[in-house]
């Protein structure tokens, strides 16, 4: 979760592709993040963690906490579309499809307190993670390549010689080849 906006621009900037985005909509509010597992879509995500996150968002936000039956808009941290004409902090998004809203009707304590007791702060390079993060997809897709191809090759090889062992080529040698007019006993002279 973004502590002010200048932090909220950060995780923009350095999210990762398996984050979910939470926000108040249409009012000022942190931005809190769910980080997926791999693999994981947004509808693997069960309903009772989205609404964890759209409380506590809703608890960060100075306008939205004092109301009820508020929207928190979510999505992937990939559709959030950023411009240089933006306020610091502020997102629009690239397929408003893809933009998924929960009816927040009022705030429940005790889902924040529960949240506000499991809570770590910690001063992260959200840049260096990233980079970490996209260096080991860089070397898992390195290795997946390098065994597909190394499959590839072997496929090829076994191919060639089971080609080879169907053409008559390796019959045809000098070496295995007997010929019968090289004066052997012919039992067949009957003149």
């Amino acid at each position: 979760m973004g502590l002010d906006k200048y932090e909220n621009e950060h995780l923009i900037k350095w999210g990762w592709p398996e984050d979910v985005w939470f926000h108040v909509d249409k009012l000022s509010s942190a931005h809190v993040y769910l980080r997926l597992n791999e693999g994981q879509t947004l509808d693997d995500v069960p309903m009772a963690v989205i609404e964890d996150a759209a409380q506590l968002v809703k608890a960060n936000s100075i306008e939205g906490n004092k109301m009820n039956d508020i929207d928190v808009v979510y999505t992937l941290w990939e559709n959030l579309h950023k411009t240089d004409s933006m306020d610091v902090g502020q997102v629009g998004f690239h397929r408003q499809k893809e933009v998924r809203k929960i009816r927040v009707s009022k705030r429940c304590n005790d889902i924040v307190n529960r949240l506000k007791k499991t809570k770590e702060e910690k001063v992260v390079n959200f840049q260096e993670q990233r980079d970490l993060r996209d260096r080991r997809e860089r070397e898992d897709k390195k290795r997946i390549f390098k065994l597909a191809e190394e499959n590839r090759k072997e496929e090829e090889k076994k191919r060639k010689e089971d080609a080879e062992l169907r053409s008559y080529t390796t019959l045809m040698k000098e070496d295995t080849m007997k010929s019968n007019k090289d004066g052997g006993e012919d039992s067949d002279d009957f003149m």
